[in-house]
């Protein structure tokens, strides 16, 4: 059964912001990538971060629940000629199920949020390697961060075609929380999910990513969600794109939408014997 991203992947993999490099130096560092470990990327989606460690990875396995979205990232590695990826369909409930060799690091982005972490956590603590990890990435609130003017313009017209849905977040999901992206209440339980777990040595990170996002981008964000995806716009969707892009120039007609995300990891293995 497919899930509601699937009419979502082609704009997923085109038009969500990547992490940033210090995310994946932060990896190459602490694991000591050198093109001899073997990655999981958790949750994948079409590999964004799996996609990024092929190069100092012996091999990375891609799970994910979505066939549309291992699809788009297959179609991603052959364009890079990436050949050491493989794309497993899986969640979170079958880690231990897939059959996978020893891993020595784990990376979950966004997707940690909607798994039930104290189950995928003890899952990891049988597939890892005795000095294997897990990365947690995700965007954070920016307290005191002013809110830049052109994200009212989305949600305004987002609520006339599809209803309240919540104000739009770091991705421009309008999809977590009140304020649309995750607090600092939720950062702080899920370190303390990892510190309660058997990966109980954790060090987290923040980085500050500025984004711009031209009218294309903006409007190919929105349809990357499962809240605003073609399958929630149907026949509407190619209205909801002229509306869009039209309130978005008439807001800024450069067509240039700025804004700092801020990108927190938590990196936790296994504590010193």
């Amino acid at each position: 059964m497919s899930t509601p991203f699937a009419s979502a992947a082609p704009y997923y993999a085109r038009y969500r912001p990547p992490y940033p490099g210090e995310f994946h130096t932060l990896l190459a560092d602490r694991f000591a990538l050198d093109g001899s470990q073997t990655v999981l990327d958790l949750g994948a989606g079409p590999g964004t971060l799996g996609l990024a460690l092929a190069p100092v990875a012996d091999h990375v396995y891609a799970v994910d629940p979505e066939p549309a979205m291992l699809t788009e990232g297959a179609r991603l590695a052959q364009e890079r000629g990436i050949t050491n990826i493989s794309w497993l369909r899986g969640d979170d409930a079958r880690i231990t199920r897939l059959c996978l060799p020893r891993i020595d690091l784990c990376v979950i982005g966004r997707a940690f949020r909607r798994m039930d972490r104290e189950r995928v956590l003890a899952d990891l603590d049988e597939v890892l390697a005795p000095r294997g990890g897990v990365a947690v990435v995700e965007s954070l609130y920016r307290p005191g961060d002013p809110r830049p003017a052109w994200l009212t313009v989305v949600e305004e017209v987002r609520g006339r075609f599809l209803g309240p849905v919540g104000p739009v977040g770091p991705g421009l999901s309008g999809q977590s929380g009140q304020s649309g992206q995750p607090d600092r209440d939720d950062w702080d339980d899920l370190v303390d999910r990892l510190a309660k777990s058997p990966l109980s040595r954790v060090e987290t990170h923040q980085w500050d990513q500025p984004v711009r996002h031209t009218v294309d981008e903006v409007i190919g964000l929105q349809l990357s969600f499962s809240s605003s995806g073609p399958d929630r716009l149907g026949d509407r969707m190619a209205a909801f794109e002229t509306e869009l892009r039209r309130a978005l120039l008439d807001h800024d007609p450069r067509g240039t939408y700025a804004r700092t995300l801020r990108i927190g990891a938590a990196v936790a293995t296994r504590p010193r014997r």
